[in-house]
C-alpha cells in the first residue's frame, strides 16, 4: 500500500513460502517475504522498512509525520504473536486460542483509543492494518459483533479505500527462470 501511495512502480513476485525460491534466498537469506530490490540494487526486506523507504521518495498526505513506530514495533511483535497463536494453535505446544484472542482484543481495545485521537491516515495505519484485517477475518461474525468506537469503521474504511482494493490482486506463483 505504501509502494502505490508513493506512486513507485513494481515488479510483484508471489513466491510459495514453503517452497522458497533459491534466486530468493541469494537475496535475502531469512527467506522471509516482503523482499524488495531497489532501482539501485539495495536489498529491503522488512515491512516497515520498505513503507519508509517508499515514504522518503513521496509522502504527499504526510503520513510519515507521526510514524507511531513504537506501536508498530508492538503489532509486529507482540500481536503478531498473540495472532499467530489464535489462528494456528495447531503449530504451538499447549497453546488455548481463545487466550490469545482475548489478548488480541486488549490490544485492539487500545488502539481504539488511538484512534479516537487521530484525523487522518498515517504511517501506523497502514503498517498495522494487515493485523488487524488478518484477526477480523479468522472469526469475521465473532470480530463485528466486538464494540470498538472507531476500529470498525476504520478496518472497514481501509477495506474499501480504493488504495486496499487496487492492490489486492491475485498473482499467479512466481517461478524463476532456469
Amino acid at each position: 500500500m505504501a509502494l502505490t501511495y508513493a506512486g513507485i512502480s513494481w515488479n510483484h513476485r508471489e513466491v510459495l513460502l514453503r517452497d522458497i525460491p533459491v534466486t530468493l534466498l541469494d537475496v535475502s537469506p531469512k527467506g522471509t517475504v516482503p523482499v524488495m530490490i531497489t532501482s539501485k540494487g539495495t536489498v529491503i526486506d522488512e515491512s516497515l522498512d520498505i513503507m519508509l523507504w517508499a515514504l522518503a521518495q513521496t509522502d504527499s498526505d504526510d503520513w510519515i509525520s507521526d510514524p507511531h513506530e513504537a506501536w508498530i514495533h508492538r503489532f509486529e511483535d507482540e500481536f503478531k504473536g498473540h495472532l499467530d497463536r489464535y489462528k494456528y494453535p495447531n503449530r504451538y505446544t499447549d497453546v488455548d486460542p481463545l487466550f490469545h484472542r482475548s489478548k488480541c482484543e486488549e490490544f485492539l481495545t487500545a488502539f481504539d483509543l488511538i484512534l479516537k485521537q487521530r484525523n487522518k491516515t498515517q504511517l501506523m495505519d497502514i503498517a498495522v492494518f494487515p493485523f488487524v484485517r488478518q484477526f477480523a477475518n479468522h472469526d469475521r461474525t465473532w470480530f463485528d459483533n466486538l464494540e470498538f468506537e472507531l476500529l470498525h469503521e476504520w478496518l472497514d474504511g481501509h477495506l474499501s479505500s480504493d488504495l486496499f482494493t487496487s492492490i489486492m490482486n491475485k498473482h499467479t506463483t512466481w517461478t524463476p527462470e532456469v
